[in-house]
């Protein structure tokens, strides 16, 4: 695996590949070999010659070429290798979703935050082929395997996705629709809106009721009266086909 850093600050540079081998020497779960760039056209060069890393820790501001152009370019290539961006300023935090980062990382940057960051970047390599739903959260944008989710409700102009463990995490204040924020995870099958604020996961359905569904965490969650029959529909179609 080959992890690369790109900034023009020469001392931040050492510090990120310090904390790399901290990182390491504390029991890493995978090997990786790091390259480190201080100027960022060539490293920008060598992506468009579809040179690939597996992971790249961006600065946000740089001199020629600034952590965005390089991460449009990277997904240009048709990549979608993990991005984390550290940056001294907040104001490139919608920029950074535009590409997909799963961490935006504050400067000077903690210990602990950066170690977060790389066990979530390592985890999220390892679950790849598992669909995910992407998350837009104050701490950057966090990929949520589908089958983790049990719903998504629509709290006050905030995502709150709960987890079939229990936990719950709520995403920044959404400026789309809900309807436009959750079209995406619709299209698969184990997924349906029942409300005009909730979207649950069939699965994870534990009985119908006569305006509502009990989920696996015992909460009712209400039907609207327009979907009351297509829901219906739907969770024995998805329940015929999970037993038959």
């Amino acid at each position: 695996m080959k992890i690369v850093i790109c900034d023009d600050n020469i001392e931040d540079l050492a510090m990120i590949k310090n904390l790399l081998v901290k990182y390491k020497r504390l029991g890493l779960k995978a090997e990786f070999e790091v390259e480190k760039f201080s100027d960022a056209v060539k490293l920008f060069d060598k992506i468009q010659r579809r040179e690939m890393a597996d992971i790249y820790i961006l600065d946000m501001i740089m001199s020629e070429k600034t952590g965005i152009d390089i991460g449009n370019q990277i997904r240009k290539a048709g990549s979608d290798n993990i991005i984390i961006y550290i940056t001294s300023s907040e104001d490139f935090a919608m920029e950074a979703y535009g590409v997909h980062a799963v961490r935006y990382l504050l400067k000077p940057v903690r210990e602990e935050k950066f170690f977060e960051a790389m066990d979530y970047a390592l985890s999220y390599m390892g679950r790849k082929i598992e669909p995910v739903y992407l998350l837009k959260t104050k701490d950057g944008l966090m990929p949520i395997p589908y089958s983790r989710i049990e719903y998504i409700e629509n709290a006050s102009r905030h995502l709150e996705v709960s987890f079939i463990s229990g936990e719950k995490v709520k995403s920044i204040f959404i400026r789309k629709s809900f309807d436009e924020e959750i079209r995406e995870i619709l299209d698969n099958k184990n997924f349906i809106q029942i409300h005009k604020s909730f979207v649950v996961n069939l699965g994870y359905i534990r009985r119908l009721t006569m305006d509502g569904v009990v989920m696996e965490n015992g909460r009712n969650i209400p039907i609207s009266r327009t979907r009351a029959s297509e829901v219906k529909k739907e969770y024995l179609l998805y329940v015929s086909k999970e037993y038959r």
